[in-house]
C-alpha cells in the first residue's frame, strides 16, 4: 500500500493518502479545499489516479476538496451514507466494505462529535491503522458543542468501536495542534486525559460541558459549503476567500 499523512496548517488538518500498487488508483481521505494544489502534485509525482474523496463529516473547521478534487481529476465523492448530500457519487455504510483495488476499508458508525461521524478501518496486512477523523484525536477528542453532538454518544462511539480494537491499533487522527502524528489504541486508552483511565461516562460527560470552547471561525460558511461537496457559500468572509477565488477562476 502506498500511504502519505498531509497536513494543512491552517485548520490543522490530515489528509490521508492510500493508493494501491498495482491498480495505481487512488482515494484522499478528508482533503482541504485550501491544499488542492498539493495533492494534485502529490498524485502526480507518484503517479497516481485519484479514484475517490473520502469525508468522514461534514466539517466546521474547512472546506473539504471534494468538488474541485472531482472537477480536477474525474473522481467520485464520497461521504457517510446517513449524511450524503445530494452532490455527492457514493454513500459509505458500516458493514459495506469500502474497496479499491487492495485497500478494503471498513467504515465505523462513531457520532457524537456530530451526529453522523464515521471512522475508517484499514488493514494493511502488517497492522490495523484507524483514520477516526474528530472522534478520537491524540490525547483528545472532537468538541460535542455543535452539529448533533453529544458527549455520552461520543463516549459510547469511542468505547465501543474504536476502544475495542486491537491495542497496537495505529490511530490517524483529523487533526492534532501540537505537531504530533499518531497515536495507538493501547495509548488512548491509558493516557487521554479526557477519556482514558478508564475515565466513567459521567466523568467524561462533565469534562466535555466544562471546555468552554470558542466559537468555530469558519463554521458559517464551512458547514453549508461541506452539504455541498465543498462549493464556497457567497458568505465566506473576504480573508478565507482566497482558496475560493483561485479555484473559481479555474
Amino acid at each position: 500500500m502506498i500511504f502519505q499523512q498531509l497536513f494543512e496548517p491552517d485548520s490543522s488538518t490530515y489528509t490521508y493518502l492510500l493508493a494501491c500498487p498495482e491498480t495505481r488508483q487512488a482515494m484522499l481521505i478528508d482533503p482541504v479545499l485550501d491544499t488542492v494544489a498539493r495533492d494534485l502534485d502529490v498524485l502526480q509525482k507518484l503517479d497516481l489516479k485519484l479514484r475517490y474523496t473520502l469525508d468522514t463529516h461534514h466539517h466546521a473547521d474547512h472546506l473539504t476538496g471534494a468538488r474541485v478534487l472531482r472537477e480536477r481529476t474525474g473522481c467520485k465523492v464520497a461521504y457517510p451514507e446517513v449524511e450524503k448530500p445530494e452532490c455527492a457519487d457514493i454513500g459509505v455504510s458500516e458493514g459495506q466494505t469500502f474497496k479499491m483495488g487492495s485497500i478494503a476499508l471498513e467504515p465505523l458508525f462513531t457520532p457524537g462529535h456530530t451526529a453522523h461521524h464515521y471512522s475508517y478501518l484499514l488493514d494493511n496486512g502488517t497492522q490495523n491503522m484507524v483514520f477516526s477523523g474528530d472522534a478520537l484525536l491524540i490525547e483528545a477528542c472532537g468538541r460535542t458543542d455543535f452539529q448533533g453532538g453529544d458527549a455520552a454518544i461520543l463516549y459510547q462511539s469511542i468505547h465501543e468501536k474504536l476502544f475495542s480494537l486491537p491495542d497496537e491499533t495505529l490511530v490517524y487522527p483529523g487533526h492534532d495542534y501540537e505537531g504530533r502524528f499518531v497515536s495507538c489504541i493501547s495509548q488512548e486508552k491509558a493516557r487521554n486525559p479526557r477519556l482514558g483511565g478508564e475515565k466513567t461516562l459521567d466523568e467524561f460527560v462533565t469534562i466535555m460541558n466544562g471546555l468552554d470552547l470558542p466559537y468555530p471561525r469558519k463554521i458559517d460558511f464551512a458547514v453549508p459549503g461541506n452539504q455541498i461537496c465543498g462549493q464556497c457559500p457567497p458568505n465566506v468572509p473576504k480573508e478565507y476567500r482566497g482558496p475560493c477565488d483561485l479555484h473559481e477562476q479555474g
